[in-house]
């Protein structure tokens, strides 16, 4: 069957492998579409220090179920359509005690701990299996993605009262933006790009900044009257985001961290203490992140095809991360369509 590897820095390539064959408690997954995500880009560009090379990328599915084994339940069924929860978490840790997951400490993640879905077929526990014909597998491809900024909104206990800054307008950060929105806050969206920002305000933002272009602090003033943000969630991963993460939030306030910056950053520590502020990090999604993004793209909540920058073959996978990386501000989400 086919698939794509990345060989190694900028050297991505379509190559051959065995079909999986499914053991007793697993169902074998027929790929459609798999998202390119910002590890992927990293990884290719030689940025990303948790993965092993040469990597099978992809962990963003859309598929449906193929073949079922013993000690699957009836509810999965061949034809289904569906995604995989891309995550695996080892039910010891500290973290899979306290009941997250998500948080793994010794979490493999499709793409980048382990071979990931961008290939012709794989095959998985029942357990990571999400099906519902009410979505189609091109949307379902999405669906990881929106979750990790969902997942982020919990973290913040965003209410109907709050203010909520999310910085950067990628698909996670759109994921944050429309979580919030649904919640009843108020939502901010700065990003660098107008595009972004003007599709962030079609999502539920209520204000833009331009980074790029505006003050933020200036802007962030008269928005807020002077309080600064009640919740700043950073999708970046900047030392500049991160800095404004911290400095305009206000007191009492709570930042999310899902970026992950690249080289260490220097912070005013008074803030944490003057502000008593909560610093939090967001990592992955729970179960019912997905569930809430599905149902979320049941309700017709999101304009898809704006989300979409571009599906190409497999073949094509060396040109489409090129393009990505000649035009990092104006991707969402490339798909490649097996």
């Amino acid at each position: 069957m086919k698939a794509i590897a990345i060989l190694g820095e900028q050297n991505i390539a379509l190559i051959e492998r065995e079909k999986p064959e499914i053991k007793k408690g697993e169902v074998l997954v027929k790929i459609k579409y798999v998202g390119f995500c910002g590890s992927d880009l990293n990884t290719y560009l030689g940025r990303n220090p948790m993965v092993k090379l040469p990597v099978v990328p992809g962990h963003e599915i859309g598929a449906e179920v193929a073949a079922v084994s013993e000690g699957v339940p009836e509810s999965i069924k061949p034809g289904m359509a569906c995604t995989v929860n891309p995550y695996t978490s080892c039910g010891h840790c500290p973290s899979c005690r306290n009941g997250r997951p998500n948080a793994c400490q010794f979490n493999q993640t499709f793409g980048v701990q382990r071979d990931g879905a961008m290939a012709e077929y794989i095959a998985v526990p029942w357990e990571k299996v999400i099906v519902d014909n009410g979505i189609s597998p091109r949307n379902f491809a999405l669906v990881e993605p929106m979750s990790v900024g969902f997942h982020a909104v919990s973290r913040a206990k965003v209410i109907d009262l709050d203010i909520v800054m999310v910085i950067g307008c990628g698909m996670i950060g759109v994921g944050a933006i429309v979580r919030a929105s649904l919640r009843g806050a108020r939502v901010i969206a700065v990003d660098v790009d107008d595009e972004k920002l003007e599709l962030a305000k079609t999502l539920g933002a209520t204000n833009t900044i331009n980074s790029r272009t505006e003050d933020v602090h200036a802007r962030l003033q008269e928005i807020t009257n002077g309080n600064g943000p009640d919740v700043v969630i950073e999708a970046v991963g900047s030392p500049i985001t991160y800095q404004t993460a911290i400095n305009e939030v206000a007191f009492t306030g709570r930042v999310i961290c899902i970026g992950y910056a690249k080289t260490d950053i220097s912070f005013t520590t008074k803030y944490f203490v003057m502000k008593e502020l909560d610093i939090r990090g967001s990592r992955n999604a729970m179960p019912e992140d997905f569930r809430a993004v599905i149902e979320y793209m049941k309700r017709g909540g999101t304009v898809i095809e704006k989300l979409i920058s571009g599906i190409y073959a497999p073949e094509e996978a060396p040109e489409a991360m090129k393009h990505w990386v000649a035009n990092p501000g104006k991707v969402f989400r490339i798909l490649i369509k097996f």
